[in-house]
C-alpha cells in the first residue's frame, strides 16, 4: 500500500493523462455511438490505465479499472438507450478513479475499501455478483475457541428458549431493516445471539452465535452505518440461525465469520465481546474508521449531502448573537450600534427561514422586524412586552430549526402538526409536549438500565440483596411514567418485573436459578429496546417487543394479561 501510494508521484501526469483521454473518448462516443474507432480508443485507454495501476500495486483502483475495462468491452458499437445505465456507470467509475487517485496523491494511504460500492455497481452492470465488505480484509479464522464457563439449561427448555432468542433476533432485524431506533435493535439481536450461544454450548456449533454478538455489540457502540450490505448481511444470520437450531452438525460458513470479524475490526471498540475477538483473532487496528469511509465515499461521488445540518449550526449561531443583544438591551446596556445590529439580524433571519420553507417561524420573526427597528430612534429601554414577545418569537424559531438536522421523530410530529392546519401556537406546543414526553421516556430507560445493573451486582455478589434494595421502587416508578405517556400494557409488564424481583429475589433467601435471572434480563431488556424504539410515537408498530417481554415474564411464573 505505501509503496504504491508512493510510486504513484512517478507516473502521477501520464496516469491522470491517460484518464482524461478515456473520459474523452467515451464521451464522444456517447454522441457517436456507430463510431466504432471511439470506443475502442477508450478500450485502448484504459488498458493503459490497469497496466499502470497494476504496475504501481495499486490494488483497489486496480480492480476498479479492471472493471471498468470488462464493462467498456462489453458494450457493443451502436449501443442503443438500453445501454445508457452502462455508459453512466462507465463515466461515474472514471470520474471516482480519478478522485480516488487525487486523494492517495495528497495523503499517501490507500484505502481500497473505499472503492468497494463502486465496483460493485459496475459488477452489477456486467451480471457479477458483488464482492463482500471483507474482500480487502485478511483474517485466519481456524483459532481455537477459549474455554469458558458452562450454563446449566433445564430439559426441554432449550427449543422453547431458542425459538424465543430467534424471534427476538428477528424482532431486531426488522427495525434494522427498517433503519428505525438502530442502537436498540443491535443491541437486543447481541443478546439474543448470546444467549442462544449459552443454550448450544457445543463450541463449533455456536461459532456464528460468538462471532455474530460480538459484531452486533461492536456495530452498536461504533454506530456502525446500516449499509444494505450489512442488513442482507444480519439476514443471513437469521437464515443460518434457522439451520442452526434444527440442525446439531449445522457450520456456519467462513465468509459469514470473516464479514463479521471484519466488521468488528471495523468498529474498533472496546466492548468485552469485541475485545475476544481482536485477543482470539488478532485482529489489527485498521486505518479508517467507517464514519471516514462514508465522509470519504462522499468525497468521492461529490459535494456532501450534509447542507443543511450544516445551515443549521449557522442559523443557531445567529440565534446566539442574537440573544445576546437581546440581553444587553433587557439590562439597559446596549447602544445604538447594537439596536441597529438587531434590527439587521433579524431581517436577515427571517429571509433565510422563509428560504428553507420554514414559513411559520420566519412570519413569527419578520412580525418583529418593525418592532425591532422602532427601538433604534429611541433612548429608553423598550417596554418589556415587547421584549417578551421577541423572546417567544425566537425560542419558537430554536424549536423549528432544531428540526432541520433531525431525521426523526422530533421532525416528523412537528411535520405533522403543520400537515393538519395546526397553527404556530399548536405547532410549538406539539414540539414542546414532544420534548416533555422525551424526558419522561428517558427517565423511564434510565430506571430499567439502573434495574439491569442492579441485578448484574446481585449475581456477581452471590445474592447480596443491598444490590436491589431500590430496584422495585425504581422499577414501580418507571411504571407510574408509562402510565402517564399512556402505554398500559409496558407498565404492566415493567411492574410485573418489579413483583417478581421484590417476591422471588429479596423477600426469600434463595437466589433464583441463573437460568430464571437471565429471563427476567431478557424481559427487561425487550422493554428498554420498546421505550428506545420511541414507544409513545409508534405504540401501534411496537407490539411485537411486548409480546416477546410478557413471554418471558410468563417464563418467570408471573400473570400478565394477554
Amino acid at each position: 500500500m505505501v509503496s504504491g501510494a508512493t510510486s504513484l508521484g512517478l507516473v502521477r501526469s501520464e496516469l491522470f493523462a491517460t484518464i482524461e483521454q478515456a473520459e474523452q473518448s467515451l464521451e464522444q462516443f456517447i454522441a457517436e455511438r456507430h463510431n466504432v474507432s471511439l470506443l475502442q480508443q477508450a478500450v485502448e485507454y484504459l488498458q493503459q490505465i490497469r497496466g499502470i495501476l497494476k504496475l504501481i500495486e495499486l490494488v483497489g483502483a486496480e480492480l476498479l479499472a479492471q472493471e471498468v475495462l470488462l464493462l467498456a468491452t462489453d458494450i457493443p458499437a451502436g449501443a442503443g438507450q438500453e445501454r445508457d445505465g452502462q455508459l453512466s456507470a462507465l463515466g461515474k467509475a472514471l470520474f471516482v478513479l480519478r478522485r480516488y487517485l487525487e486523494g492517495l496523491d495528497n495523503h499517501r494511504q490507500e484505502i481500497p475499501e473505499l472503492l468497494l460500492p463502486m465496483i460493485n455497481e459496475l459488477r452489477q452492470s456486467t451480471g457479477q455478483p458483488n464482492l463482500p465488505e471483507s474482500y480487502f480484509f485478511s483474517i485466519r479464522l481456524d483459532q481455537p475457541r477459549p474455554a469458558r464457563r458452562n450454563v446449566e439449561i433445564q430439559p426441554g427448555v432449550a427449543n422453547r428458549d431458542g425459538t424465543r432468542l430467534r424471534q427476538m433476533y428477528q424482532l431486531g432485524l426488522m427495525n434494522v431493516l427498517r433503519e428505525q431506533n438502530l442502537g436498540a435493535a443491535l443491541k437486543l439481536m447481541s443478546r439474543a445471539l448470546s444467549r442462544l450461544d449459552d443454550l448450544l454450548g457445543a463450541r463449533e456449533r455456536s461459532r456464528l452465535c460468538w462471532i455474530g454478538a460480538a459484531a452486533l455489540e461492536a456495530m452498536a457502540e461504533a454506530q456502525l452505518r446500516p449499509t444494505k450490505t450489512r442488513k442482507q448481511l444480519l439476514a443471513r444470520i437469521d437464515r443460518d440461525l434457522r439451520q442452526l437450531l434444527s440442525n446439531p452438525q449445522f457450520e456456519a460458513p467462513r465468509s459469514l465469520l470473516k464479514e463479521l470479524l471484519y466488521l468488528v475490526a471495523l468498529a474498533g471498540t472496546q466492548g468485552e465481546r469485541a475485545s475476544e475477538m481482536r485477543r482470539v483473532f488478532g485482529l489489527a487496528s485498521l486505518p479508517f474508521t467507517d464514519h471516514l469511509l462514508d465522509e470519504e465515499s462522499r468525497r468521492l461521488s461529490g459535494p456532501g449531502q450534509e447542507v443543511m445540518r450544516s445551515l443549521s449550526l449557522a442559523i443557531r449561531e445567529e440565534l446566539v448573537a442574537v440573544k445576546d443583544i437581546l440581553d444587553l438591551i433587557e439590562r439597559g446596556a446596549a447602544q445604538v450600534e447594537s439596536k441597529v445590529e438587531l434590527h439587521a439580524q433579524i431581517g436577515k433571519l427571517a429571509k433565510t427561514l422563509g428560504m428553507i420553507g420554514l414559513s411559520s417561524a420566519a412570519n413569527a420573526l419578520q412580525a418583529q422586524v418593525a418592532t425591532v427597528g422602532s427601538w433604534i430612534e429611541r433612548s429608553d429601554n423598550p417596554a418589556a412586552a415587547e421584549l417578551l414577545r421577541l423572546a417567544d418569537a425566537l425560542l419558537y424559531v430554536e424549536s423549528m430549526v432544531a428540526t432541520l438536522d433531525q431525521g426523526d421523530q422530533r421532525q416528523r410530529q412537528v411535520s405533522a402538526a403543520q400537515a393538519n392546519g395546526q397553527g404556530d401556537g399548536e405547532s410549538f406546543a406539539t414540539h414542546q409536549l414532544f420534548e416533555a414526553h422525551v424526558v419522561v421516556m428517558d427517565e423511564a430507560q434510565a430506571g430499567l438500565a439502573l434495574a439491569k445493573r442492579a441485578i448484574t451486582a446481585y449475581l456477581e455478589s452471590n445474592g447480596d440483596k443491598l444490590n436491589l434494595a431500590n430496584v422495585p421502587t425504581s422499577l414501580q416508578a418507571v411504571r407510574g411514567g408509562l402510565w402517564f405517556l399512556g402505554l398500559a400494557r409496558a407498565a404492566e409488564l415493567v411492574g410485573a418485573c418489579a413483583d417478581y424481583i421484590q417476591k422471588h429475589m429479596i423477600e426469600i433467601t434463595q437466589m433464583p436459578s441463573e437460568q430464571m435471572l437471565e429471563t427476567l434480563a431478557d424481559a427487561l431488556t425487550s422493554l428498554e429496546f420498546f421505550l428506545e424504539g420511541g414507544a409513545n410515537l409508534r405504540p401501534e408498530g411496537q407490539q411485537d417487543v411486548l409480546d416477546l417481554a410478557a413471554d418471558s415474564v410468563r417464563a418467570l411464573g408471573m400473570q400478565v394479561a394477554a
